[in-house]
This record gives structure tokens, C-alpha cells and sequence, in this order.
């Protein structure tokens, strides 16, 4: 499914049970794409507990950019993502997220795009090396419950408890998530069911 945005089309593979529940709307890091472990396996442990899930390819990505350029843009442009898949699933509650990158621009736009919650995988606390330039802030504005799942080796670092509602550290995972990504869709899945209760 492509979607025009004001900085050009994204593109979203959306899957979803007979009945969905919920709408979870899921994008890359910077380099990455929709396809990686910790996006699949997320994808598939929370269609099996009946939500819909589009994975988004941005429209930098898609332009073949090497960067998701300026914030301000990259959110203007997710919130027109939102609102198009929203109008495609009417009355589901949002859930939104993403890895590394993608995590940061699920929690700066969860506001405007009427998030119920966000699901912060590899959320880069800072930049390797540089923890004194802390993206704490991003977690903190989500203005809804936020669940961030983080490596125990990430040298982008690990969020502090008190600036989410969930923090999930896997032991033994850089970055990727990519040793055993199943356990990251398996607490996704577990958290959400929790939060949007059948029915």
C-alpha cells in the first residue's frame, strides 16, 4: 500500500486477522528495513493475539537517503502515515512503534497521531560513546504508556525504568535484537494484550 505524504510516498505491508482489535503501525531504524528480526517477530506475536500490523517503509528510505534528514519532517510525514492507515481501519485503537530510529519518531509524534501506546524496540538512548547527549526527553513526551525493549549490550544504551512504563532488557543482545527476536514479539504481544483488553 503506498501513502502520499508531504515528503513523499511510504510504503506499508499490512497484515491483519479476520477481526482485528487494534491497529499497530511499526517502521525501520535509519539503515534498516521492515524486515528485520525484532519487526517480524513483533509482527507475528501480536497478529496471533488479533491485531493488525503495518510495517512502514518511510519515505527517506524510499528515496534511497542514507538518513532520515530533519525530525521535523520525518514526523509530519509519519502522522500523514498514521492518519492514512487509520481511515483504512476506522474505531481500532493506535498502537505505534518502531526500532532505533523508528522507535524515537513513534514516541515525538504519539501525541499528534493519537497513540494509545508505543512500542520503543532498540530505543537509542544515545549515541554510542556520547551518553551525555541523552534522548530521554523523546521517551518522557510520549504522552501514553510506552514499552521499550533494549539489548544489554547496546551501545546506543538502555532507557532509565522511570522514563517508561515497561523497560524490557534482554541479556546478551547488541542493537539488533537479532539473537532471539521472538522473545521481543513475545513481550510486545504479552503488554499490548494487557493494555487493550479483548472485547
Amino acid at each position: 500500500m503506498e501513502i502520499a505524504t508531504p515528503h513523499g510516498p511510504a510504503l506499508a505491508e499490512v497484515d491483519e486477522p479476520a477481526e482485528p482489535r487494534f491497529l499497530l503501525v511499526l517502521t525501520h531504524g535509519a539503515m534498516g528495513g521492515i524486515d528485520s528480526p525484532d519487526l517480524l517477530a513483533v509482527r507475528d506475536a501480536v497478529l496471533g493475539s488479533g491485531g493488525a500490523v503495518a510495517r512502514v517503509v518511510q519515505p527517506f528510505r524510499l528515496r534511497g537517503a542514507r538518513a532520515p534528514g530533519s525530525a521535523a519532517k520525518q514526523d509530519e510525514a509519519w502522522v500523514a502515515i498514521v492518519e492514512a492507515l487509520r481511515r483504512r481501519h476506522p474505531g481500532l485503537p493506535l498502537v505505534q512503534g518502531g526500532r532505533s530510529n523508528g522507535a524515537r519518531v513513534a514516541c515525538r509524534t504519539a501525541r499528534a497521531a493519537g497513540a494509545a501506546a508505543v512500542i520503543a524496540l532498540a530505543f537509542p538512548l544515545h549515541p554510542p560513546g556520547r551518553p551525555e547527549r541523552s534522548r530521554a526527553d523523546e521517551l518522557r513526551s510520549a504522552g501514553c504508556p510506552v514499552l521499550a525493549i533494549s539489548g544489554g549490550r547496546d551501545p546506543f544504551g538502555i532507557p532509565d525504568e522511570a522514563d517508561v512504563t515497561r523497560l524490557v532488557v534482554l541479556p546478551g543482545e547488541g542493537h539488533d535484537l537479532s539473537k532471539d527476536p521472538a522473545r521481543a514479539g513475545a513481550e510486545a504481544a504479552r503488554w499490548l494484550a494487557e493494555r487493550i483488553p479483548a472485547g
